[in-house]
């Protein structure tokens, strides 16, 4: 994902502590609100009911002619658009987590964005949007919103309780346990693949992709190469 920004504007660095703290801070507000905070976490509801964000189904792809584009962002108007190939249950991993890498790039970068001399203009000229994010893109602004919705939509504590009911204990899984062909078994994309076919049901719950839940759960080391054997 990315956005077309001369190189001086792009956004500061930002450690990962920090964006999961930020995460946290508006899931703490949306719950402080009066809002309950459920598994999975209500995205649409933080967007609309908690950021007073308009919240759109469109065709980006066929508005920028490009098959890559996911999202956009309207930063003076308070508007998120979600390309409308995602607005589909088979999609609903994907949808989710586009909301909450647009809502990253509210919470992260807004201030940012719009203090630059020429935010406005620069921007949002002719109802364009600031910032159009599309799928792979590697700029620091991108991994950083990816990042935060990660930590959004699959909070720590969340994610450690749902595992302990899950699994019954809060043990990690090593590869050793999964169903990983003897023949791939040291190549990243079969280990990769054994660990999203076996976390998807746990992914279902949080109604995120196998993939961000795998890659959440390696963050949180439930999902290890090995285990390390115990002293005592």
């Amino acid at each position: 994902m990315s956005f077309g920004i001369p190189q001086r504007h792009r956004v500061q660095f930002m450690p990962e502590p920090h964006i999961e703290r930020e995460a946290d801070a508006l899931l703490a507000e949306f719950a402080a609100a009066g809002h309950e905070l459920t598994v999975p976490i209500p995205i649409d509801e933080i967007i609309e009911l908690h950021l007073r964000l308009q919240l759109e189904i469109d065709d980006l792809r066929g508005r920028f002619g490009s098959d890559d584009v996911l999202g956009a962002i309207w930063l003076e108007d308070g508007r998120i658009a979600v390309d409308r190939s995602l607005d589909h249950h088979r999609h609903t991993g994907r949808f989710n987590f586009t909301l909450a890498h647009e809502v990253g790039h509210w919470r992260l970068h807004r201030h940012q964005i719009l203090a630059s001399p020429d935010g406005p203009t620069l921007f949002e000229v002719e109802g364009q949007p600031g910032i159009v994010c599309r799928d792979g893109a590697k700029a620091p602004e991108e991994w950083q919103a990816n990042t935060f919705a990660g930590y959004l939509l699959m909070p720590r504590e969340h994610v450690r309780a749902a595992w302990q009911e899950w699994r019954g204990d809060d043990e990690p899984v090593p590869d050793a346990a999964l169903d990983v062909d003897d023949v791939a078994a040291n190549q990243d994309w079969a280990v990769r693949a054994a660990r999203e076919r076996f976390v998807r049901p746990f992914a279902d719950q949080f109604n995120v992709s196998a993939m961000a839940m795998r890659i959440r759960l390696e963050k949180l080391n439930l999902l290890v190469c090995e285990v390390e054997p115990r002293l005592f």
